[in-house]
């Protein structure tokens, strides 16, 4: 990053269009953190005569922009689908593990691409995260969340990178509210920072259109749903088939890991129980311990976009001596859920797909892992989406 005050008789890059304002937040207010969804511009930004822009995200801070950033370094699958939501996925050029993104929901969206064969894997056997392939890669905005990698950066390190490199611009541990370092943490929904990246990308009409297909889609939805007495008790786990165990997590928590079951409101299974892997993982529940629970249903977390053996195993349950006793094995309710790692249009087939997993009898048979909804048992249009994404519509 070039300083402000470069002179200005000096050739413009693309590189000092963008400016950071901030810094990683360690006790200083962040301003514009709790303005309303949609709003468009950051809270106290203000255009001025250069027509520069800012948008405030915690825990980095005020980053500003001259122009739009052409070019995003990503890690997280998560900020890769709300980038392909406000159409900007021509944008990335990294991901953790481009080969394992799941880009299923978007075949199911008119016109929407996201190819990922072409972009810089992390943590392969010749690369990992570091300094240097920040400084190769020479992107515009580094879309990484810095206390996620204290481990790989230190302060000046993260310096060094805003300063030569480009801003951060990331806010990971919302996922379920679990940061717990030192530092001031703010968080926020998964529709909250889809407009913040709309901010970044400017292009909050579309994050503010995405926002009303979900509400009107939760509306339908939550206006079916029977009395909370009447509602299945759901257990959502992830199933250790060579230590017979379950890693337990909670239904209905906090964070966007949750954003796809939390609304539907059923009953958690396991809510009176002491584990959960937000608090210890690897804390799981025997066996005889999900027997005693008994739930309606069980959701095997994660695994709808990608089938393991853990899943099958999970699937065959009925055959086990002890689980074949559980009430959801004997009725046939064992689902494949969704995945945690999620940003809008994940979210909403996820929502769709858990309503139909924990409410059949009203929403519908649920679609295998791979299997399409048909078309008259949808509940959010995918043309609606899909235009939406491509800027399609009247109020882009």
């Amino acid at each position: 990053m070039n300083s402000e005050n470069t002179n200005a008789t000096e050739p413009q890059t693309r590189r000092d269009t963008l400016k950071y304002g901030g810094a990683l937040a360690a006790g200083v207010a962040l301003a514009g953190c709790s303005e309303l969804v949609g709003q468009d511009g950051d809270s106290g930004s203000e255009s001025t005569d250069e027509e520069t822009y800012s948008v405030t995200i915690s825990p980095v801070g005020t980053v500003e922009f001259d122009s739009i950033p052409e070019t995003a370094v990503l890690y997280d699958p998560q900020v890769a689908d709300h980038l392909v939501a406000l159409g900007q996925q021509d944008r990335i050029v990294s991901l953790g593990f481009p080969d394992r993104y799941y880009t299923g929901f978007y075949d199911e969206l008119p016109g929407i691409e996201f190819d990922t064969s072409e972009l810089t894997a992390f943590y392969t056997d010749q690369l990992t995260l570091d300094k240097e392939i920040l400084y190769e890669l020479d992107a515009d905005i580094h879309h990484l969340d810095p206390l996620r990698w204290e481990g790989t950066f230190d302060d000046a390190d993260i310096k060094e990178i805003e300063q030569n490199v480009a801003p951060f611009f990331c806010n990971r541990f919302s996922r379920a509210h679990g940061y717990q370092g030192d530092q001031s943490y703010e968080y926020y929904t998964l529709w909250e920072l889809l407009d913040k990246y709309a901010q970044v990308y400017q292009v909050q009409s579309r994050s503010q259109a995405l926002i009303q297909v979900r509400e009107e889609m939760l509306e339908a939805i939550q206006d079916e749903l029977p009395p909370q007495e009447e509602r299945p008790s759901v257990a959502l786990v992830v199933y250790n088939p060579d230590e017979d165990t379950f890693g337990p997590y909670r239904l209905n928590g906090p964070g966007f890991g949750k954003s796809h079951t939390r609304p539907l409101g059923a009953n958690d299974a396991l809510a009176e129980g002491s584990k959960s892997y937000a608090s210890d993982y690897g804390n799981n529940y025997s066996m005889e311990a999900i027997l005693e629970f008994d739930p309606d249903v069980m959701i095997h977390n994660f695994d709808w976009i990608n089938v393991r053996s853990r899943t099958e195993s999970f699937f065959e349950l009925s055959d086990h001596p002890v689980g074949g006793e559980i009430t959801a094995v004997q009725n046939g309710r064992l689902y494949a859920g969704g995945s945690a790692l999620q940003g809008p249009i994940f979210n909403l087939f996820q929502v769709e797909l858990s309503a139909k997993q924990i409410y059949p009898d009203l929403f519908g048979r649920p679609p295998a892992p791979g299997e399409s909804v048909p078309e008259s048992e949808q509940l959010f249009d995918r043309q609606e989406v899909a235009a939406i994404i491509n800027g399609e519509f009247d109020d882009e």
